[in-house]
This record gives C-alpha cells, structure tokens and sequence, in this order.
C-alpha cells in the first residue's frame, strides 16, 4: 500500500489512535495483512507498518545467520521494540505506553503517510516545521540527487 498524505488525529486517554478512514478504506487484509506494526524511532515519531510490509522488512534482516555488529543493534532496536497492533471495530489502534514515553508523543497528533509506511508526529511539532521543511525540499533534492550522482538541478 502506498502511503501519502496528513491526517490531524488524537490519541485517546486510553492510548488509542484512529487510523485514518482514507488509508482505512483502501486496506486489504489480503495484500496488506491484518495488523499493524508499531515502532518508536528516535526523531519523536512512530513508525506504523502494514502486517505485509513488515515482515517484508524482516525478511531483508533474516539473511544472514551472523549479522555485523550494526547490523545486530539495528536488529535489536528495530524488531525487539516493534509491537504488533490489531485494529479494532471503530478502526484504531492501541499504542504501546512505552513508545508514547519514548517518542514523548502526547494527545494531538498529526499522521504522516511516507510511502511504505505511516509516521505519527506531535501536532504541534508537525506545523512548526513543516514551513522550514517544505522551504528547504530544492536543497534536500539536490544533495540527495548529487550523492546518488545524477548532478539534476534542484527542482528539474
């Protein structure tokens, strides 16, 4: 499934987020999967996988019986705080209290579709940034287009 788009939302007082009724509508239990999978990343956001998508994601990590040493931290980060979450009848999920801890995530939130996945961000962090973000895109297109050496102009 592909992910775009920003949806305001909440997390209720007992942890509980909607998913957004547009990504609701589209899913397909039997492309997608039946849950969700939940991971706190350290930029204060928290990362929401399709059932599908992640054990994709895992499938990559599984190849190697000795993996290296950045490897294996990433393995135990990523894998060993990720939660698998179900949906419930009014389409939302419970998040883990020790990610909202992590994260710092509070009530108002803001969610994020960013291709393979959904992010979930602190509202108010979300709009504070999103001008500077949006404003520095050009820059962020150059590097990124320069280090993979296409040398495409910014914006072209």
């Amino acid at each position: 499934m592909l992910f775009t788009g920003h949806f305001e939302h909440t997390i209720d007082p007992k942890q509980r987020l909607a998913i957004p009724a547009k990504v609701r509508n589209q899913w397909d239990t039997d492309r997608d999967g039946h849950a969700w999978y939940c991971v706190p990343w350290p930029k204060g956001c928290l990362r929401l996988y399709t059932e599908r998508e992640f054990k994709a994601l895992a499938q990559r990590h599984a190849a190697s019986l000795t993996p290296g040493e950045e490897e294996a931290e990433l393995e135990l980060q990523l894998f060993g705080l990720a939660e698998r979450l179900e949906m419930d009848s009014a389409g939302r999920v419970a998040i883990p209290r020790t990610h909202l801890e992590l994260t710092g995530l509070k009530s108002d939130v803001v969610v994020v579709g960013v291709l393979n996945r959904m992010e979930v961000w602190d509202r108010t962090e979300w709009k504070s940034r999103l001008s500077d973000r949006f404003n520095a895109l050009p820059h962020l297109v150059a590097r990124i287009e320069a280090k993979k050496g296409n040398g495409r102009p910014a914006g072209g």
